[in-house]
């Protein structure tokens, strides 16, 4: 009896052992292929026509953690684009986005850009105003 029951352990600890080993696989792979956050969709970056530094006389820069490959930057970066008049680039080097703005945008509207992206806003640093 007692040797049936180690026996029907081992069996249930084999196949979650298989299974946990399946999902890591599976995880990995995704990561490969789509990138840290595996996002399947590959976003399109949202192009800004107006490219012109000298349009935008406010400018920010501010860290935002939680970025680490370059569908991350294309998120934020189109989250910030999205906002009326402005022009984001994001370097996941320097873990922070700068952000040029044709009018002042409040610093709460700048943090939802972040958070709406999925990332952590960490501080703002206005470069002139």
């Amino acid at each position: 009896m007692k040797g049936e029951a180690f026996q029907l352990i081992n069996g249930i600890l084999i196949v979650l052992l298989i299974l946990i080993c399946v999902f890591a696989v599976k995880g990995s792979a995704k990561r490969m292929i789509y990138g840290c956050c595996g996002g399947r969709d590959v976003e399109k970056k949202k192009k800004v026509a107006d490219r012109d530094p000298s349009h935008y006389p406010y400018c920010a820069q501010i860290r935002i953690e939680g970025m680490s490959c370059n569908h991350c930057r294309i998120r934020v970066e189109n989250s910030f684009n999205e906002l009326n008049g402005v022009w984001a680039e994001v370097s996941l080097k320097e873990k922070q986005a700068t952000v040029r703005m044709k009018n002042k945008i409040e610093e709460a509207a700048l943090r939802r850009a972040v958070e709406k992206a999925g990332y952590e806003f960490r501080e703002i640093k206005w470069l002139n105003s």
